[in-house]
């Protein structure tokens, strides 16, 4: 069985209802990203971060998994399918897939701010004072920016791996995440799901480049139609 690796950005789960901070001039639901995602941030406000992504948690269970979300679950009926997303929702999980990898973290799980490797199931509020086993305050399990991305390496094994590779819903500008096609066999087919891709400098390369300037919803199921007709 062929092995499809997809990696996804925001513009899947925007479908679903979750706002980008990308299509909104720099904010993210009336917030600077620097105020609510980064580590200085944390450490001038934790309250605020904390209401933040307790907000952002709430919200999920407001949205469904969108048609771009149920087709790549779909996938496997006929694949073995990796996903590798930039979202930090569970609308992968929810539609169906089973091999999934947050790149950034995951809005339903908390970690200890002092311990990263302790991490924790979270399904309502983390509260200041919420502490983790060894008496540190738990924070989101989220990557901000200015922090590693742990993530990356077994992302880039995948990438390597990969016998088909499909891009979905991001605009290919946020590294590292932006350059993992590089990790692939650049003679391997490549599809590229956006209603305004963005060609960047690594999938430029790609002499088997199927681009469907599309949203989600439309343009995966498009995608698994090419690949059962392959």
């Amino acid at each position: 069985m062929k092995k499809v690796v997809v990696l996804t950005g925001a513009g899947i789960s925007a479908e679903s209802g979750i706002r980008t901070f990308r299509d909104s001039d720099g904010l993210w639901e009336n917030h600077r990203i620097e105020d609510v995602a980064t580590p200085e941030g944390w450490q001038r406000n934790p309250e605020l971060v904390l209401e933040f992504y307790n907000q952002r948690r709430a919200q999920l269970f407001e949205v469904e998994p969108n048609a771009g979300h149920r087709a790549l679950a779909d996938l496997e009926k006929d694949f073995e399918v990796d996903i590798v997303t930039q979202n930090v929702d569970d609308l992968h999980e929810r539609a169906g897939n089973t091999h999934i990898l947050h790149l950034h973290g995951e809005l339903r799980k908390s970690r200890s701010a002092r311990y990263p490797d302790l991490v924790y199931p979270c399904e309502g509020d983390i509260c200041l004072g919420d502490k983790c086993e060894k008496g540190f305050q738990l924070r989101p399990h989220i990557v901000w920016f200015g922090e590693a991305v742990p993530m990356l390496e077994p992302a880039a094994q995948l990438a390597a791996q990969a016998d088909i590779f499909i891009i979905v819903g991001t605009s290919l500008q946020v590294y590292p995440a932006a350059s993992l096609m590089i990790y692939a066999n650049a003679n391997i087919p490549f599809y590229y799901v956006d209603p305004r891709p963005q060609i960047n400098h690594e999938l430029s390369r790609m002499p088997n480049l199927t681009v469907i300037a599309e949203p989600a919803s439309t343009g995966v199921a498009r995608v698994v139609e090419m690949l059962r007709g392959r």
